[in-house]
């Protein structure tokens, strides 16, 4: 992401210009329920889309994993008779580094915005800052390769976050009815092309994403809800849980064929938590899930702690392509040297058994007929050993074995969410989860508890309580946790570990998206203004002084206005004796200049909202314009494209109420005057990001200028 200074808002206020009142007295009844019929359409496709690319992405990453575990196994098989591992550990090292360089150097060269989920980037797109190439195809490209890479490379990475980022990019770019990055338009669905409507398919494909990786379509829509929408009605709710359902189908429908079992729908995530065939617990096991939330709070504080300093580290010096590229690789051979140390002095030999298969079993120096689970447990997918930590019977492993995995495995972790590959958070915090919620159900069942104090059961709820305590979710998380473990018997343990796990998190900082979005200096708004800032007016907050327009104005000075880089803010009041009444925007402005001048040679001055929509959403800018002299002496009459009723509120107007009205309406400027009506300022969400509340109480970050 960009500095603060350099990002702008998105419109998500339609602006009622003479163009667009024109446009709509001309639509019909007919052409309204196309168009409505066209927003169904679009939802439909990008849940298809969506479903197909995390198919893809699952059917990739299980050929490639299988291949290297078959290589790997047999070497280590191989050189486990003469008791020379050196060289496994070699070829398995090389392995992971080369499909880790290649994520890597996908995303430092070619589109470093594909790094990491995605998450905190669409949390903010849809927030109303526009992220530069957030939702591009270039960028969804490298995300997948990315991920495979990540994934496939044996970093404690997961592949469930990126689809969430992954479904936000295929909602644009199929609303949108064309691609910039290939400058392919297929002209349809024009009607979208404008913040407001695109904001809401980025939603629909947020939720998307959501429902694909973990088949949990109603978890889709409310994980829109809880971390991203601005907006919300009945009907775009409608049509997000329609693209969800169409995703998690989708997928379903192609896993069924991959699994040999085409048309038996049972697969309707990337990831499947499995039938918990035992879904009772005791009354009294509440207060242990409780206190389990309350570790998972105090680690997930520690692991946002410890990313923090290591996230402003890599600010400071590891900034430069070829510096991630290294970190990321040093990463991936750390990722597999520490755990092959530890495997290689595991004894935890476990019996494989004929019912319940053990994916990927490695069996080391434990003798015939059995594996090593530690080595098991690191050597398989995330996915793979979350489900083994859920289901594999007491006694699978023991509890040195889950420690050392969970010692190791939150520092890997911690270390890898920030490189310069594309990779999400969720399948690391809940695996590093269940590996020490089963670790409390194993010690319980060894103090005689046995009979109800079943392993993966706290696993669950371990898993539940790393995840709430890491990224702090609690309403979208609850109902994904209860999708994918098909058993709603557990809605609510999971929901009060993950509202203490939240609550304690919350005591000792905030999540790591909110931490990550802070790190990038992005603007963002939360729902409500900081407490105790009432006595804070809109004159204290404001930008000013204001750059005006006059209805008729030169070209000359629309020109040298928008040249001007020093401006604090990008809309411009037009006013008629300092009254005001419209406001116009600067990417508006550069497009009706660029409009104009072509216009003017052809000798055609009309414009129409449509020219407007051709540009979006790269309007060109202000330096791309060459105006001759002439034309810079031409004047253009600015009143059919000025929004004629902008919201204004008086300067003594309290912060919290400004907030409200800009943060509601998704304002991107805020005129502010004065008792005569005058202007005095603008506020931007620049102006609201500033303050916040602090141990201190109020606090205003000073932020620096270009």
């Amino acid at each position: 992401m960009k500095p603060l200074f350099s990002l702008e808002s998105l419109d998500y206020d339609n602006i009622e210009n003479q163009l667009f009142l024109e446009e709509e007295e001309q639509m019909s009844p007919m052409f309204l329920q196309c168009v409505e019929i066209s927003r169904w359409v679009v939802c439909g496709l990008t849940g298809f889309l969506t479903g197909l690319l995390a198919f893809f992405v699952n059917i990739v990453v299980e050929i490639l994993s299988s291949y290297k575990y078959q290589t790997v196994k047999s070497y280590i098989d191989g050189f486990t008779e003469d008791g020379r591992l050196c060289a496994s550990m070699m070829l398995w090292t090389m392995l992971n580094l080369a499909f880790v360089l290649a994520g890597a150097l996908a995303v430092a060269f070619f589109e470093p915005i594909a790094a990491g989920s995605g998450i905190p980037q669409i949390k903010c797109y849809l927030n109303g800052v526009k992220i530069p190439h957030v939702v591009r195809l270039k960028t969804l490209v490298i995300k997948v390769f990315g991920v495979i890479c990540s994934v496939v490379g044996g970093l404690a990475v997961g592949k469930e976050g990126p689809m969430i980022h992954s479904g936000a990019v295929v909602a644009a770019g199929i609303s949108q009815g064309r691609t910039t990055s290939l400058k392919k338009d297929f002209r349809i669905f024009e009607y979208f092309r404008r913040d407001t409507e695109k904001r809401d398919f980025v939603s629909a494909g947020a939720a998307a994403g959501v429902s694909a990786a973990f088949g949990a379509p109603v978890g889709g829509v409310l994980f829109s809800l809880e971390e991203g929408a601005s907006f919300w009605n009945q009907m775009l709710t409608w049509r997000m849980f329609f693209a969800s359902m169409i995703s998690t189908f989708t997928l379903n429908f192609f896993r069924s064929f991959r699994h040999g079992k085409g048309g038996e729908l049972s697969n309707p995530g990337l990831i499947n938590f499995g039938q918990f065939e035992n879904g009772a617990y005791k009354l009294y096991e509440i207060p242990i899930f409780m206190c389990m939330g309350a570790v998972g709070g105090l680690l997930g504080a520690g692991f946002n702690f410890l990313n923090y300093w290591l996230t402003i580290f890599r600010i400071r010096y590891i900034h430069r392509s070829f510096l991630q590229v290294t970190e990321a690789a040093l990463a991936a051979v750390v990722s597999i040297t520490v755990p092959f140390m530890l495997i290689y002095w595991s004894d935890d030999c476990q019996t494989l058994g004929e019912e319940q298969a053990v994916e990927h079993a490695l069996q080391m120096f434990c003798p015939d007929g059995e594996y090593n689970s530690f080595a098991t447990a690191f050597l398989n997918t995330p996915e793979s050993s979350i489900r083994s930590l859920f289901h594999r019977p007491p006694g699978s492993y023991n509890s040195l074995t889950l420690f050392f995995f969970t010692f190791v495995y939150f520092f890997l972790a911690c270390w890898t969410y920030g490189l310069t590959v594309s990779a999400g958070v969720f399948i690391p915090s809940l695996l590093l989860g269940a590996a020490w919620g089963r670790l409390i159900g194993s010690l319980l069942a060894n103090c005689g508890v046995s009979i109800w104090a079943d392993p993966g059961k706290y696993a669950l709820m371990g898993a539940a309580a790393q995840l709430g305590g890491i990224v702090r979710m609690t309403l979208s998380l609850t109902v994904i946790m209860v999708e994918a473990t098909g058993n709603v018997t557990y809605g609510l343990p999971i929901m009060l570990v993950l509202m203490t796990a939240k609550i304690v998190g919350d005591y000792f900082g905030e999540g790591l998206y909110d931490i990550h979005i802070k790190l990038q200096s992005v603007p963002f708004l939360a729902w409500d203004a900081p407490a105790t800032s009432h006595s804070l007016t809109a004159r204290e907050v404001m930008s000013s002084p204001v750059t005006c327009f006059s209805r008729i104005e030169r070209v000359g000075t629309i020109v040298d206005v928008l040249s001007d880089t020093a401006s604090k803010h990008n809309g411009f009041p037009i006013v008629s004796e300092f009254i005001t009444s419209e406001v116009f925007l600067r990417r508006s402005v550069s497009s009706t200049v660029a409009v104009f001048v072509e216009r003017t040679r052809l000798n055609q001055r009309r414009l129409m909202l449509k020219d407007f929509r051709d540009a979006y959403p790269r309007f060109p800018p202000i330096q791309s314009i060459h105006v001759s002299q002439d034309e810079r002496e031409c004047t253009m009459d600015l009143t059919e494209f000025m929004n004629p009723t902008p919201y204004t509120v008086p300067q003594e107007t309290s912060l919290p109420r400004v907030f409200k009205l800009f943060r509601a309406l998704g304002l991107r400027h805020l005129v502010v005057v004065n008792n005569e009506n005058r202007v005095v300022g603008l506020v931007t969400r620049k102006d609201l990001a500033r303050y916040r509340l602090g141990k201190h109480g109020l606090e205003e970050l000073y932020l620096a200028q270009t």
